[in-house]
């Protein structure tokens, strides 16, 4: 099986738990994107649990589109936990119960010694509870940061749901 084909199932495997809870998906993507949009739509059936998402690559759109805070992007950077959990709660705002929201550097350029290339923030939301995020630090190029990416996003709610079932 190759990533694409990885992604599509673990897309639809949360799809499954998504639809189970009478639950939508909404993504708020900065490295990735729309990626994790695009695997979701690749599932067929899937307009029963995702909503949509917002594709905020530049600090502008994370700030008008998703309501990031100007003082969060210039104290802690686009890529940050502070960031990802606002990108979460803005993308919540727009519709659906569940939110993540990515913000990485995906490179080859942009790295830098606190943040090198494929260092990733993820954050995940269930509605009426507090956003979680995660540090995440992947190898190899562009394309490859920007898939396990992905993957980590829908394995982080996933997860959740296989930790309810405990």
């Amino acid at each position: 099986m190759n990533q694409q084909q990885n992604m599509t199932q673990l897309a639809a495997q949360v799809g499954e738990e998504l639809q189970a809870r009478n639950q939508m998906l909404v993504t708020a993507e900065s490295c990735t994107g729309g990626m994790i949009g695009a695997v979701c739509t690749d599932v067929s059936g899937s307009s029963s649990w995702f909503f949509g998402g917002i594709i905020s690559y530049a600090n502008e759109a994370k700030m008008r589109a998703l309501s990031v805070k100007e003082e969060t992007l210039s104290s802690c950077g686009a890529v940050s936990e502070e960031t990802v959990k606002e990108m979460c709660a803005g993308a919540l705002a727009l519709g659906g119960d569940v939110a993540v929201a990515v913000s990485g550097v995906a490179g080859p350029n942009g790295g830098s010694v606190e943040k090198p290339v494929g260092c990733v923030y993820i954050g995940w939301q269930w509605r009426d509870e507090e956003a979680v995020a995660m540090r995440f630090q992947f190898v190899g190029d562009r394309q490859a940061v920007r898939e396990a990416t992905v993957l980590a996003a829908l394995q982080g709610i996933k997860k959740r749901y296989e930790n309810l079932k405990k």
